[in-house]
C-alpha cells in the first residue's frame, strides 16, 4: 500500500459527488479539510434531498429536507467547503441513468476539478452497510460522466477519482490531527442523523459511530509504512494512466 507519492496540496479544485446529505463528512470528512488545507477549493454536489434519511414519520419531508440541508451547509463550513449544490433527486430512488449522469456532467464542467472524491460503484461483500442503492448509483454515473466528459474537454480534464477505500484500498493519505478533530465536529452537525427516535436524546450507536471514526482513522496512519498519525484509505483511480 502505498502513502508518500500523493501529495494533496496538487490538486487545486476537488469535487465531492455524494448521494445524500452527511455523506461527505461520513465518508471523506478527514480528507476534504486536510485537501482545503493544503490549498485546494473544495465543493461538493449532494444528488438527493435526504427526504428519506429520518426516523419520525410525523415530521413533513419539506421540513426535513429544509433541516438536512441546513446541516450539511454547517458541515461543510466546519471543513473549509463553501459552495454546497443540491441537485434535488428524491432521496431512495437513484439509478444511474442519463438524467444524473448529465446532472453530474454539468457540475463537472462548473466547478472543472482536478481531483473527484466519489463513492464505490459496487457491493464490495464484507461492507454491505456501506452498500445503500443510491450511493452505487452516484458512484457509477460519477465515473460515467468523468469518463466522458473529460473526452469531451480534453482542456481540463479530470486527473484522479478517488473512491472510499474497502477492499480495494491501495492509498493511505496522511490526514492532520486538526483535520480529523474537524471531521468529528462536522459529523455532529447532523443532528438529525444522530438522534435516537426519542428526539430529545442522542442514539449512542450513532455517537459511538462518530467517535469510532477517529480512532480508525488513528490505525490506519499506525498501519501504514510511512508511520502517520492519522490515515485516511482510498482507492485512487488515475485517468488515463
Amino acid at each position: 500500500m502505498h502513502g508518500s507519492d500523493v501529495a494533496v496540496d496538487a490538486f487545486a479544485r476537488v469535487l465531492v459527488v455524494s448521494a445524500h446529505p452527511d455523506d461527505p463528512e461520513f465518508g471523506y470528512g478527514a480528507l476534504i479539510a486536510t485537501l482545503v488545507d493544503g490549498g485546494a477549493e473544495v465543493r461538493y454536489t449532494i444528488c438527493t434531498d435526504g427526504s428519506q434519511g429520518g426516523d419520525d414519520p410525523s415530521i413533513p419531508d419539506v421540513e426535513l429536507i429544509a433541516t438536512r440541508a441546513w446541516e450539511q451547509f454547517q458541515a461543510a463550513t466546519v471543513l473549509g467547503v463553501r459552495d454546497v449544490m443540491f441537485l434535488g433527486f428524491r432521496d431512495g430512488s437513484l439509478t444511474p441513468n442519463p438524467e444524473l449522469r448529465h446532472a453530474i456532467t454539468r457540475e463537472l464542467r462548473r466547478v472543472q476539478p482536478d481531483l473527484v472524491l466519489t463513492h464505490t460503484p459496487h457491493r464490495p461483500p464484507t461492507a454491505t452497510a456501506l452498500s445503500h442503492p443510491d450511493h452505487l448509483a452516484v458512484g457509477e454515473a460519477t465515473l460515467a460522466a468523468v469518463v466522458m466528459d473529460a473526452a469531451a474537454r480534453p482542456d481540463h480534464p479530470v486527473r484522479e477519482v478517488w473512491l472510499p477505500g474497502l477492499e480495494e484500498t491501495d492509498h493511505l493519505i496522511e490526514v492532520t490531527r486538526s483535520a480529523v478533530d474537524r471531521q468529528v465536529k462536522a459529523m455532529l452537525c447532523h443532528k438529525s442523523q444522530l438522534r435516537a427516535p426519542a428526539p430529545e436524546r442522542w442514539s449512542q450507536e450513532r455517537l459511538r459511530m462518530v467517535l469510532a471514526s477517529k480512532q480508525r482513522l488513528r490505525e490506519q496512519g499506525a498501519s501504514s509504512a510511512e508511520g502517520y498519525e492519522y490515515a485516511a484509505r482510498v482507492h485512487r483511480l488515475r485517468l488515463g494512466s
